[in-house]
């Protein structure tokens, strides 16, 4: 067989595994804190901040720590490898990526939600009708 066809067909096939492998990473289900303590695969997990609770930050080991509700009321710790995210004080709503382990939600990625400049309040809805 030709070299440059053994080499375009291993090309290929190994393109198709790499994209398979990280379409399979990057398909995440969402799920509550429940979900997360029973499956070991990766999961997002939406809820709010616990503004109230301590939270903080751990520079030598570059950490965040916080406190997170999800939408069935169960309030956990969630450690974030890295800095706090951006906007998170304006934050409506969060979206943690990780795994449940050693009694905390391990996060590897934290999605904000902030409140946009372009939505209005009820009261200007009222005004308009």
């Amino acid at each position: 067989m030709n070299v440059k066809v053994i080499v375009g067909v291993v090309v290929v096939v190994a393109g198709i595994v790499l994209g398979a492998v990280n379409f399979l990473e990057s398909n995440v289900e969402y799920g509550d804190f429940a979900a997360a303590r029973k499956t070991h695969k990766k999961i997002q997990v939406k809820g709010e901040w616990m503004r109230d609770m301590e939270s903080n930050f751990d520079a030598q080991n570059v950490r965040f720590a916080f406190f997170m509700k999800d939408d069935n009321n169960e309030v956990v710790k969630v450690v974030l490898d890295g800095a706090r995210p951006n906007n998170f004080e304006l934050a409506t709503s969060l979206v943690a990526k990780g795994t449940f382990q050693d009694g905390y939600f391990h996060a590897t990625e934290i999605l904000t939600k902030c409140p946009s400049k372009y939505e209005g309040t009820a009261q200007d809805v009222k005004k308009t009708s």
